[in-house]
């Protein structure tokens, strides 16, 4: 007896210390409704590979349909018809595309059109690498893995006739085109093209190639297309006009706009079908030899738990003890999805695609692709920098041979292909802020040179500022069209020179040091003393009018402003917080104004351009209280372990790193300047590994004393054993620390 107790006893304790692995605190249903546009799908950390759950066409059981509005994921916690799943998908962003080479699994007779073969779903289960469901309809226990490159799925059917389906024609994408070749009853290739992101990126389209094997005895397969609909008498003798044309005899290469594959056989009850996924954005062959080599003999669960371990791997650089298991969830959610993008881009052999041109090229690193910057330069990179420097090189040294590549620094690149989506030149900021942490085994020359090039060429010939020669001849960019985003490009101007200007003083670059700091500078153009806000202007110096500075509120298209209103963007100049003050008057007026955004609810927590305005009161002595009660008080507000957990989209992990580094008590607030700003931690005590190739300490820890009480604030700060009087800090300091202890009362 007392046997079966001790057994008992220690089986509980090998449970809660599992239960107390980071990897799972992960809730990744958050964010998967309210516009957060996360989802739930399996994948591993920075992989290229995510396949996930696509559940947004096909019924009106759906509450939002990606073919009837704007809809940019390829899941909705609230939508109940599956249809799939997905394969490479985007995480957090605002712009439809890939979401493709959609997998289903059916029963009975054959359909192969999605309204029909769809099916409601219930028993959800998703955990970081790990994903499942029931499918209503068929009784079918669906669950899905993934390594970097490559999907397992593993279909647990009920007995009789059973199907998987390859469709084709059905993504996000807004790109149709596809290809398939039959190579066995079992297997088919193929590829499909993707791209058009946002829309209006019109030539950023790029093929992703697959193979997909279906691992069941007994086989048969076949194609299906949707045959255009005739006319007339042609349509009288087309009996396949308007349907979709199920092959089954053809076994050569098919090729359409909707098209798919099937695959059918007999199951047994409970008998379980593996479906195997390898994908590539250079070949076939690629395609299949990623898939050989990251799957091999390995079994689902083999996979599965590997995933598992390489996020726990990820997530335990950073531990936290203290706080709710609510806040505990909502930072390693937070982690977790700041490691979802970037994503790799060459195959398993090295091989992937150069930027926007049609060579293969090969890498010995990590060639990285995914690149949001005007989102991720605020923050995301700050975190891997600091938590996953490796990484972080990688990353800048992919961008960097994107320059040699195509003549210019990504801006928002998706595959090798660049979209120019959003504002400014944010690429400037992440290298700089780089190098400038002593992460500097990159090229630092051709960097420069190319970020030089970005802010010196003429507007007609520069693909990231091409209002530049007004910019350079006035200092400010003037309104030229009705709603043409004239100051919100050229305060991302603004910032970017001012981090070139950091560079250029740090490699010894004078005269261009002092030349960007002055146009980095030119935002008092803006500034309108009547409103007390930045306002557009126009060519001839006079102001914009009629003005509205709350216009442009919950993306309402505004003149001079990109997704947000003048309050927006008027604090946005985090490289001259002092200066900005005194054009506003001076501390007193300049914090009145700033409480006031957060008063009358001027503040969006959904977007970028003002997401560090709680840091900004801390740069004036005797109002940092108002930093932590704010970071605090948005961070209960708009982050929790629920799917509505985010505010907004979370933009490829942006708004999960303002979470993440708010909780853990400091903010890189000023991007490209190597500082951080502190708050009020809510745990007892954070420990960040750090890389001994890149940091002279083994680990930061932060402790803080007191956390747990909403209503106290910082009273005393200690770095590395010594009174530290300021709430600045720079990031040499920090990581020199080893530890930083901090009161609250």
């Amino acid at each position: 007896m007392k046997r079966k107790i001790f057994l008992l006893i220690a089986f509980s304790i090998a449970v809660l210390l599992k239960a107390q692995q980071p990897v799972d605190e992960v809730r990744p249903f958050v964010g998967t409704t309210g516009y957060g546009t996360t989802n739930p799908g399996a994948l591993c950390p920075n992989g290229m590979m995510s396949v996930v759950p696509f559940n947004v066409m096909g019924s009106d059981l759906n509450r939002y349909d990606k073919d009837n509005r704007w809809w940019s994921a390829p899941y909705d916690a609230d939508n109940a018809f599956f249809t799939g799943y997905s394969h490479v998908n985007l995480s957090g962003v605002g712009c439809p595309d890939l979401g493709a080479l959609l997998v289903m699994p059916t029963t009975g007779t054959l359909s192969v059109d999605f309204h029909q073969y769809g099916s409601t779903y219930t028993k959800e289960v998703a955990t970081p690498g790990y994903y499942s469901n029931l499918l209503d309809k068929y009784g079918v226990l669906t669950e899905v893995t993934a390594t970097p490159r490559t999907a397992l799925h593993r279909y647990t059917f009920p007995k009789g006739r059973s199907h998987v389906l390859l469709n084709l024609g059905e993504g996000l994408t807004n790109e149709t085109g596809a290809m398939v070749r039959r190579v066995s009853a079992n297997e088919v290739e193929g590829v499909k093209l993707l791209g058009t992101f946002c829309y209006v990126a019109r030539e950023a389209v790029f093929p992703i190639y697959f193979v997909v094997r279906v691992k069941a005895p007994h086989v048969t397969s076949g194609y299906w297309k949707h045959q255009r609909s005739k006319q007339g008498v042609e349509a009288d003798w087309d009996p396949d006009d308007g349907r979709y044309k199920i092959y089954t005899r053809y076994q050569k290469e098919l090729s359409g706009d909707d098209i798919g594959a099937w695959f059918s056989f007999d199951t047994e009850a409970n008998q379980s079908v593996e479906v195997q996924v390898g994908v590539s954005f250079v070949s076939t062959e690629n395609a299949r030899e990623n898939l050989d080599k990251e799957q091999g003999a390995q079994s689902f669960d083999d996979l599965r738990w590997a995933a598992r371990k390489s996020w726990n791997d990820d997530l335990s650089r950073i531990r936290v003890e203290g706080g709710t298991k609510e806040q505990r969830e909502v930072f390693y959610t937070a982690l977790y999805h700041t490691l979802i993008h970037p994503n790799v881009l060459q195959d398993i052999n090295g091989e992937y695609p150069a930027m926007e041109s049609g060579k293969i090229l090969k890498t010995s690193g990590n060639r990285y692709t995914v690149f949001s910057l005007w989102d991720t330069y605020r923050n995301v990179h700050q975190l891997l920098s600091l938590v996953y420097p490796r990484r972080q090189v990688d990353m800048v040294r992919s961008m960097v041979d994107m320059y040699k590549e195509s003549g210019w620094l990504p801006k928002w690149e998706l595959y090798g292909r660049e979209t120019h989506t959003m504002d400014g030149d944010p690429g400037v900021p992440v290298i700089v802020d780089t190098w400038m942490k002593g992460l500097r085994d990159f090229d630092i020359n051709t960097a420069y040179a190319a970020m030089y090039k970005g802010a010196m060429t003429p507007g007609k010939d520069n693909l990231l500022r091409p209002e530049n020669d007004d910019y350079k001849r006035l200092g400010y960019v003037p309104l030229r069209g009705k709603n043409d985003y004239s100051v919100s490009r050229a305060l991302e101007y603004y910032v970017a020179d001012n981090a070139l200007s950091v560079l250029a003083q740090a490699m010894g670059k004078t005269e261009d040091a002092a030349l960007f700091r002055q146009r980095a500078l030119g935002y008092g153009h803006y500034y309108c003393q009547e409103y007390g806000t930045l306002r557009p202007k126009l060519p001839d110096g006079s102001f914009y009018a009629p003005f509205n500075p709350r216009q442009g509120e919950n993306f309402e298209p505004v003149p001079g402003f990109h997704e947000g209103s003048a309050w927006n963007y008027t604090f946005f100049v985090p490289h001259d917080v002092v200066g900005l003050s005194k054009l506003m008057g001076g501390k007193r007026k300049f914090v009145d104004k700033l409480q006031r955004v957060f008063d009358e609810g001027l503040y969006d927590p959904t977007n970028e351009p003002d997401i560090a305005y709680p840091y900004l009161f801390s740069y004036f002595k005797g109002e940092e209280w108002r930093t932590q009660q704010l970071t605090r008080r948005l961070l209960h507000r708009h982050f929790t372990p629920q799917a509505d957990g985010l505010p907004g989209n979370d933009d490829c992990g942006t708004l999960s790193a303002w979470a993440l580094f708010s909780m853990m008590g400091f903010y890189p607030d000023c991007p490209g300047v190597p500082e951080y700003t502190f708050t009020a931690p809510v745990f007892d005590k954070v420990t960040i590994q750090l890389d001994p190739k890149y940091y002279p300490q083994k680990e930061l820890i932060i402790e803080t004393e007191n956390a747990a009480d909403s209503t106290a604030y910082i009273r005393r700060i200690e770095v590395g054993g010594r009174l530290y009087k300021k709430y600045r800090i720079k990031h040499d300091d920090l990581v020199r620390a080893g530890k930083v202890k901090i009161t609250m009362r």
